[in-house]
């Protein structure tokens, strides 16, 4: 009912027609539809509530056409209902020189006046909220443009701090602790870029092509050529955004992990990060690697490491089950999500 009272035709077919052209449209064809309805109620039961089919007539015609076509549709209908349904009743039935008649008419009248009142301020009352709903809206994807800019200024920021600190770094371990930070920081980067890109819904990530730009971001930061090669196979779904953070970390950390440690003593190698979604709900992420499998300890996915701490982090943060295999021909560790 109040996306009824919402449709304003007299401005949404302004200017072409003019408002009171299509007032009287309204009225003329609200009017007329009451005066259908009347016709087949007559035909089984003649002349039985003569005035009812006026006031819904004229509710319609005040709620699409403001209350100057319920004034015109009532006119029109309260006329129509006097000179034509009560006539069958006889001829002092339609006529004002009878007291009766007369008081009959002025309640008629007085009940159309009060109605269309109502129905008119129900209408104004629904049109200034949703005047009130349109400019919350605008004020809230203002801010939300804003909020989206100056997140991106802090993450390159803190991106552009890290790597400043990594090239004045001399110690190979710091520059790659360095490094790691900052993919860290790109990998949220991305996952907020795409925040605002999930379409109807807020607060979700189109997975598809976030993890298409991670990949080609992580391809580009970690130096990988044609002898190392990233594929990415992610299919579209909409992730809540806080688990599609974790997931983006988890990759982040997983190839970071695979291109520094799998292929060591190769000349040629592939890593590949699928994105599936699973039939009955849910996802499953892979990310693997035909390397040389890992090492019992001294890796950074051996047990206790941090690289192992946080990709185990990550995946209780996504609500994931984490599964590895590894051996001479490489490396496969896969989570499973559930929606």
């Amino acid at each position: 009912m109040r996306r009824v009272g919402e449709i304003d035709l007299p401005d949404r077919l302004a200017p072409g027609i003019p408002a009171w052209v299509t007032q009287i449209g309204v009225g003329v064809l609200c009017a007329c539809g009451g005066g259908v309805v009347r016709f087949f109620f007559d035909l089984v039961s003649p002349g039985t509530g003569p005035f009812a089919l006026v006031f819904p007539a004229l509710i319609l015609a005040t709620l699409f056409a403001r209350w100057q076509a319920g004034v015109l549709t009532a006119a029109i209908s309260i006329f129509y209902a006097w000179r034509v349904v009560l006539v069958k009743e006889g001829p002092t039935a339609a006529s004002l020189s009878d007291p009766t008649g007369i008081h009959r008419m002025l309640v008629i009248a007085a009940a159309s006046a009060i109605t269309i009142f109502i129905a008119e301020a129900f209408r104004r009352a629904v049109r200034h909220a949703a005047a009130e709903r349109d400019r919350e809206i605008a004020d809230r994807d203002l801010f939300l443009a804003e909020f989206d800019h100056r997140m991106k200024n802090n993450f390159a920021i803190v991106a552009g701090l890290l790597d400043m600190q990594k090239r004045r770094a001399e110690d190979p371990a710091t520059v790659a602790a360095l490094e790691s930070a900052r993919m860290r920081v790109e990998s949220i980067a991305q996952a907020h870029r795409h925040l605002y890109r999930g379409g109807d819904r807020l607060g979700v990530v189109e997975m598809g092509d976030y993890l298409h730009q991670l990949c080609g971001a992580l391809a580009e930061a970690l130096f990988l050529s044609g002898k190392v090669t990233l594929v990415c196979e992610a299919e579209a779904a909409q992730v809540p955004r806080d688990r599609a953070v974790s997931i983006g970390l988890i990759v982040n950390e997983l190839v970071t992990n695979a291109a520094k440690h799998a292929f060591v003593g190769r000349d040629s190698g592939r890593i590949e990060v699928t994105f599936r979604n699973r039939d009955g709900g849910g996802w499953t992420l892979g990310v693997s690697d035909n390397g040389v499998g890992l090492p019992p300890t001294g890796a950074a996915l051996s047990p206790g490491s941090l690289g192992t701490r946080l990709i185990d982090a990550f995946a209780r943060q996504a609500q994931g089950r984490l599964h590895t295999e590894s051996g001479p021909t490489g490396t496969r560790v896969t989570l499973d999500l559930h929606a």
